[in-house]
């Protein structure tokens, strides 16, 4: 077998550790890497990027990353307004800000809630900086990131940064800030910084690389692009008919689109509008679970429009998703025009998983189309081809057979590319290389 030699450097020391044949099979290098995760939101927030950080870091210790995590108190919980400041799962240490969040629905109040956890991640960095040799951030809050690179000048802690979302340039594209203010060049400049100190960079999508890329060239040889993931053990296909959650809300008897997550400044709500309007003496529901910026505006125009094929219902508890998920016969996921290389949909994934066929509103040049045609799992509709999608959906309603085809192979898909042990197994890879 062929011998190699690796370095393994060390924050505070010149020292160096070699080690021959990295194989698996006699080294577990997992062991080596000791990963402080900083995210706002972490279970029993029902925020999505906390409960996919908790599958990521309990996976990769099972690799044997030595990880511990510290996140803020809960600001969007059901029971659980309050988490124990320090407590173990399945071997991973969580430490928790003592910071209450504060007015966590409204836009100020989450910018101070940021603020506010970003100042105390900052203590935590300090205290934790000589035990650990890599540190894991995400952009919840945007700023986060900056803590790297300040750990990194101060004491030659590595950083890795997860971009969910790609900041200032949302902003830029919702008109919240001018292209050209002074606020949004200071931003780039700083995001600049932060990437070239960086030692890899985590990227959603491959429209996301590329966006990132052309704003930072200096640093495109660092992204990676991994897409998110669905815990494919909980959520399975399930007829509607044993389902309580479809029996409790009469959408058994009635096809069912199911647009469930965030109905956010980002996302494409009035092409599904737009669609119902065409099937609205149809037996179609369309079903819309969660919250978001667009989802009162939502509910204020099916008023107006006397339409009676929507439900509206709240977020659901992380142990009824699984059924909630499943009690529909087709997926809904939009995105908005202009956003294609600044949000990558996480719900996708979990859609995917429940063995439904998928309905995909996007811009011309998404990355989704190439996606959903790989799986050859649903289709793709360009934003404003509401009738399209209406046709769509009205297919499927009238032909079972291609339904269950088109779902199965969902399943298929995701089963293959997109679970939690396959999407670790890229971060794990990502870890390495940041500490070699």
């Amino acid at each position: 077998m062929t011998k190699s030699v690796k370095r393994l450097k060390t924050p505070f020391s010149n020292r160096y550790y070699e080690f021959q044949d990295l194989t698996q099979e006699f080294v577990h290098i997992g062991q080596l890497i000791k990963l402080s995760v900083i995210t706002q939101f972490f279970p029993p927030d029902y925020a999505p990027t906390g409960q996919l950080i908790e599958e990521l870091v309990m996976h990769l210790n099972e690799q044997g990353v030595d990880i511990e995590v510290f996140t803020g108190q809960p600001g969007y919980a059901f029971e659980n307004k309050n988490a124990p400041a320090v407590e173990t799962r399945r071997g991973v240490k969580i430490k928790r800000s003592r910071t209450t969040q504060f007015w966590s629905k409204r836009i100020r109040g989450k910018a101070i809630n940021g603020v506010l956890f970003t100042l105390r991640a900052a203590l935590y960095l300090i205290s934790a900086a000589r035990r650990r040799n890599i540190v894991l951030l995400t952009t919840a809050p945007p700023f986060l990131p900056v803590l790297g690179y300040f750990a990194h000048i101060l004491f030659g802690l590595s950083y890795i940064c997860i971009l969910y979302d790609l900041y200032p340039d949302i902003a830029v594209a919702l008109d919240v800030v001018p292209k050209q203010h002074l606020l949004t060049r200071l931003w780039q400049a700083v995001n600049k910084r932060v990437l070239q100190k960086a030692s890899g960079i985590i990227v959603l999508s491959p429209a996301m690389k590329q966006q990132v890329a052309a704003n930072y060239p200096q640093i495109a040889h660092k992204i990676s692009v991994i897409h998110s993931w669905a815990n494919t053990e909980k959520i399975v296909p399930l007829a509607k008919e044993d389902n309580w959650f479809a029996l409790r809300h009469s959408l058994v008897n009635k096809f069912t689109v199911m647009y469930s997550g965030n109905m956010g400044r980002c996302h494409d709500i009035h092409t599904m509008l737009e669609a119902a309007k065409y099937l609205q003496h149809e037996p179609i529901q369309f079903v819309c679970i969660g919250g978001g910026a667009k989802r009162e505006q939502l509910i204020r125009e099916v008023k107006r429009l006397g339409l009676k094929n929507f439900l509206f219902l709240p977020y659901q508890k992380r142990q009824d998703l699984p059924l909630s998920l499943t009690a529909c016969d087709l997926s809904l996921v939009s995105v908005d025009a202009g956003m294609e290389s600044l949000v990558a949909p996480s719900k996708l994934y979990p859609a995917l998983a429940t063995g439904r066929p998928m309905a995909i509103i996007c811009p011309q040049h998404s990355y989704l189309k190439q996606l959903i045609a790989d799986g050859d799992c649903g289709q793709t509709f360009e934003n404003g081809d509401s009738l399209g999608l209406a046709e769509y959906i009205h297919k499927l309603s009238k032909d079972s057979v291609l339904a269950h085809k088109t779902g199965k192979a969902a399943r298929k898909y995701v089963d293959s590319y997109f679970t939690a042990e396959v999407i670790s197994k890229q971060y794990y890879d990502v870890l390495l290389q940041a500490i070699l």
